[in-house]
């Protein structure tokens, strides 16, 4: 065997890989230095602080896992804010991508005014988040509110507050929740327009119906776009904490303490941080560990165009 020969490379050709080497640098120069102080930092700060005792007004004293200890064997809230969070990704988020799944079919049409509709359902998901859209919310379900007074309007006696009251106030944040549908609808959408014609026509030749053609056509393959919208809703679920602030601020009696919330007082509002960054690394374990479970169920109900006979 000969032995291989280097190929040598011009003094031009080196200059000339070193320049885009210095231009692809600098291009991602601004997102590197934006994830390193915003993103990486805080990440190993928070780790660091939650193994301490630290109140930000004095210097942390390392306390070992006394904070996870005081979490899981001392701390009633954590478990009823974990108990409520539970609770509302478990409703929430089925209901939103249900409710989104049926909006997205029924714009899935030829029409004119299809794109007016799109902008329309969309528009809640941009507002849902604000400060105003959670006050006109907190209002709307109060004694004297748009929803008191429609039910009295249609001959439904009601004056109670359905914020302040412990059976319903968990579902005034469940039904904003689910008015912000306009993300995983257009997902929904986008997912719908690439399933070929040509499979319902088929379909409709060997005579299946609406709902036939909805469970073993659309249904199977919408799965990866279920599945992406299932993990994303999931993770937002988890982390809810504006709408609860502004219009339950965990009342009455804690039925709406989410997690996020309960983690904001102990760390701004009781000044724990280390007590803090400990719970937020809780919340991503479980975050973690039920976006494994979904990642390592998919094999059993996400198909993809080219698995399905």
């Amino acid at each position: 065997m000969q032995p291989k020969r280097s190929i040598a490379i011009s003094p031009t050709l080196r200059a000339r890989q070193r320049r885009e080497t210095a231009a692809g640098y600098l291009f991602i120069g601004p997102w590197l230095l934006s994830f390193l102080a915003f993103t990486l930092v805080p990440f190993i700060i928070s780790f660091v602080l939650s193994f301490m005792d630290y109140n930000m007004l004095s210097d942390p004293k390392f306390v070992g896992l006394s904070n996870y200890i005081k979490l899981f064997t001392g701390d009633k809230l954590f478990r009823t804010s974990l108990g409520v969070t539970f609770q509302f990704v478990f409703i929430a988020i089925p209901l939103r991508l249900a409710f989104a799944l049926l909006v997205a079919l029924i714009l899935n049409r030829e029409s004119r005014m299809v794109p007016v509709y799109r902008v329309v359902y969309y528009l809640p998901s941009i507002l849902g988040g604000s400060v105003a859209v959670s006050v006109m919310w907190r209002y709307c379900f109060s004694k004297t509110g748009v929803l008191n007074t429609a039910l009295n309007a249609i001959g439904i006696a009601s004056n109670i507050s359905w914020i302040s009251n412990k059976d319903t106030a968990i579902w005034s944040l469940i039904l904003l929740f689910i008015w912000q549908f306009g993300s995983p609808m257009l997902i929904f959408l986008s997912g719908l327009k690439q399933i070929p014609k040509s499979y319902y026509e088929a379909a409709e030749c060997d005579g299946a119906g609406p709902v036939r053609r909805f469970f073993q056509i659309t249904l199977p393959l919408l799965t990866p776009i279920i599945f992406f919208n299932l993990v994303m809703q999931m993770i937002g679920g988890f982390m809810v904490f504006s709408q609860a602030m502004i219009i339950t601020d965990g009342g009455p009696m804690n039925k709406t303490l989410v997690y996020a919330l309960y983690l904001y007082r102990q760390s701004f509002a009781y000044y724990k941080m280390g007590y803090g960054c400990a719970m937020a690394w809780v919340l991503m374990v479980i975050i973690g560990f039920f976006t494994l479970l979904v990642f390592r169920s998919s094999s059993a109900w996400v198909f993809y165009e080219n698995e399905i006979k």
